[in-house]
């Protein structure tokens, strides 16, 4: 038995895990989701209904605060010591276990009540029987149920509990025992189902290996735990293991296997200087690498909080479907009960069938199918788009995605490789103390533009100090050598500098025209030279056009780079429309302009150059891999592989999930619809009533679950 630990041991984590006994369905998962919605500072919420269990991060005051909160909303919430990561095995088979043990008896009720009766004995046993039943299956639902009479609500529990005791008064005992027994295994396989869409993705957790090979201080190595190795630690993966924690290679070659994190099919070569995530796996010679992240706070570990506070993110019809049932629940009560006080004096029925049809009604009602028909579809969603290596960061976006009509890219790092080399340089006048290439290559060398990078690459490691370094948004960098400022950077950083000569602009459009990107390095005086850059479309771009164009979906190129490469990179991609030499407030801008021409419109980038395009976008899509932090933080889906392909693959999911939810709806609505027409005409008993509702949760659940094998 957990206890509870005491307030200041929480209050100094700022997070605290819950046991909320009975809290088994989507249902009531909603309830106190609406009483935490006025909580301010709650960052997350963990639900675990197999283990009837939350997890809540927020500051002290507002933990103290929801608490408070939720029982208030009639639930009992317990702090727990450790969050379970699932329900105790043998809760959990006790729990199958008593509940067809009820289900065994109320079927046994059901048979004495056909086969004896007439016979006294046979009654009193009946009674019996199905009382017993009803105490093994319905001890907890009954207590939600009053508690929830108690502070005037009527959900889910507070109709069954009146059903239930009001078929046990009017002597349908083997029908209230069904009922019973019927709901509260199907509240049990709503709860695991709900479970295994929201846990399939803490199965990646599996795959970090938890302990690690750490070089020590005298240069031996010993294992150790994951969780205790530092930042800059050193650690040896060996052929065929798995990679422990985040890291840079410091040492070795191999090829590594990313699928499990970036849904990469192929192996993808790792030398020294190159990342490694945790839980990939290392195919073939050895490695070295230096820890960049601890266990807490690897690229897989922030995967899987992603997808939690996304799970945690109501998707607009999840909103729509659970106002639906607050409304719901309550009007069918009073039909209910009008059916049981007014039908005896219009129709003439007697006062014990028109209970009966009420409590039939009552049961009918019950909205379990339709609260839940939502919930295990976006989950399920998050969760595949999460095994292919894409965070949607909330089921807003996961449905908002099949709206998109225009779709604008950036150029470098997203439709090309984003490694481009440096394949031309002309010096064009020489410094006074340093050669204009130590120059260029000393700036080159402290900017982490993938153009300065290709630079410093093709110059060799740039010695010459430099101070007073600035990156020029959109434009380049500066810094000063000898006491002179000197900037690296692009033609219209030239331009505006007033340094650009008609001989200048000729070898400049030259280079354009072949396709690549022109760096200028120039001083007060003079331009000193000029470097160009080639970079390559990915392979997986021109396939990815061509997949969005098939949706439906325009797809734009927006740079920072000058226009005639960027009209050279689109024609291989197969864009037809290209906006070139973009600074960040121009991208806003034409991102804009696409949403006024096209509709809702997302934006694809991976610098800080794109961020503002980004917030701004319908949608924000950052290239995850390569991408910056601002870029990731700020964007609404990170695509982990930085493959384009994913971005059509993210429209058809969420199409597909828009579906299947309104599948479930019209599934559960309308197998309520059937039943109560046969509850009307007399054809309905409770037993049906509540098999139709099980029935109508399960088809849901399954329907659901078919998206965690979306392709």
């Amino acid at each position: 038995m957990n206890e509870s630990p005491s307030p200041a041991p929480i209050a100094a984590r700022g997070t605290v895990r819950l046991r909320i006994a009975g809290m088994d369905c989507a249902a009531e998962e909603s309830e106190i989701r609406r009483a935490l919605e006025t909580i301010g500072g709650i960052r997350s919420l963990g639900f675990q209904l197999g283990a009837q269990s939350l997890t809540i991060d927020a500051p002290p005051e507002a933990i103290d605060a929801a608490i408070a909160a939720i029982r208030a909303a009639g639930f009992r919430a317990e702090p727990l010591r450790d969050e379970p990561s699932a329900e105790p095995a043998p809760r959990r088979f006790g729990g199958i276990v008593r509940l067809l043990l009820a289900l065994a008896l109320a079927v046994l009720a059901e048979l004495i009540a056909l086969l004896l009766p007439t016979a006294d004995g046979g009654r009193w046993a009946e009674m019996a029987i199905a009382a017993a039943a009803i105490a093994l299956s319905g001890f907890d639902t009954y207590r939600r149920g009053l508690s929830a009479l108690r502070h005037g609500k009527l959900n889910i529990t507070a109709l069954m509990s009146v059903a239930v005791t009001g078929a046990f008064l009017i002597g349908q005992w083997p029908e209230a025992a069904m009922v019973m027994a019927l709901y509260a295994i199907a509240e049990l396989i709503e709860a695991r189902a709900l479970d295994r869409a929201r846990n399939a993705i803490r199965s990646l957790m599996a795959l970090a290996p938890k302990e690690a090979l750490v070089r020590q201080a005298d240069g031996s190595w010993t294992t150790m735990a994951v969780d205790t190795v530092p930042l800059q630690a050193l650690v040896r993966i060996r052929p065929g293991a798995r990679v422990p924690l985040d890291g840079i290679v410091t040492a070795g070659t191999s090829a590594v296997d990313q699928a499990p994190i970036t849904g990469e099919s192929l192996p993808v070569d790792k030398s020294v200087g190159d990342p490694l995530l945790a839980g990939t796996i290392n195919q073939e010679g050895e490695l070295e690498a230096r820890v960049t992240a601890t266990a807490g706070d690897t690229t897989l570990a922030r995967i899987i909080h992603a997808v939690e506070q996304a799970q945690g993110a109501r998707a607009p019809t999840q909103r729509f479907v659970d106002r639906f049932a607050a409304v719901y629940t309550p009007t069918v009560f009073v039909i209910a009960l009008l059916v049981a006080v007014v039908t005896p004096v219009l129709l003439g029925w007697t006062w014990e069938q028109a209970l009966y049809k009420s409590l039939v009604l009552l049961v009918i009602a019950c909205p379990c199918a339709l609260v839940i028909s939502t919930p295990v579809t976006v989950v399920s969603a998050l969760t595949r788009a999460a095994q292919r290596g894409v965070l949607i960061k909330g089921g807003t976006y996961l449905e908002d995605a099949r709206r998109l009509r225009a779709i604008a890219l950036d150029k470098t790092g997203t439709i090309t490789e984003g490694k481009p080399r440096l394949v031309d340089h002309t010096a064009l006048a020489e410094a006074s103390m340093t050669s204009p290439l130590e120059i260029a290559a000393g700036l080159a060398a402290r900017s982490d533009h993938p153009v300065s990078r290709a630079i410093a690459a093709g110059l060799g490691a740039g010695a010459t100090p430099i101070s007073d370094f600035q990156a020029l948004a959109g434009r380049g960098v500066q810094g000063r050598v000898a006491d002179r400022v000197h900037v690296l950077g692009n033609h219209r950083l030239i331009h505006e500098r007033g340094q650009c000569s008609a001989e200048l602009e000729a070898s400049i459009e030259q280079q354009q025209q072949l396709g690549r990107t022109v760096t200028l390095l120039a001083s007060d005086d003079a331009v000193q030279a000029l470097f160009a850059v080639a970079d390559t479309t990915k392979d997986s771009s021109r396939a990815a056009i061509a997949e969005l164009r098939a949706l439906g979906v325009t797809p734009v190129m927006l740079t920072g780079d000058n226009a005639a490469t960027g009209r050279v990179i689109a024609a291989q991609a197969g864009i037809d429309e290209v906006h070139g030499d973009l600074l960040p407030e121009n991208k806003l801008r034409a991102v804009e302009d696409l949403r006024a021409r096209y509709g809702p419109t997302a934006m694809v980038g991976d610098g800080i150059n794109d961020a503002p395009a980004l917030a701004r976008a319908d949608i924000g899509i950052a290239m995850g891999a390569a991408g910056t932090d601002t870029a990731v933080e700020t964007a609404d889906v990170v695509i982990m592989n930085d493959d384009l392909r994913s971005i059509p693959f993210v429209i058809r999911l969420s199409r597909r999930t828009h579906d299947v939810m309104w599948q479930n709806i019209s599934i559960a609505l309308g197998i309520k619809a059937v039943f109560l027409i046969l509850a009307v005409l007399g054809k309905a008993t409770m037993w049906m009533a509540v098999f139709a509702d099980m029935g109508a949760s399960l088809l849901v659940v399954a329907n659901g679950l078919r998206l965690l094998r979306a392709p």
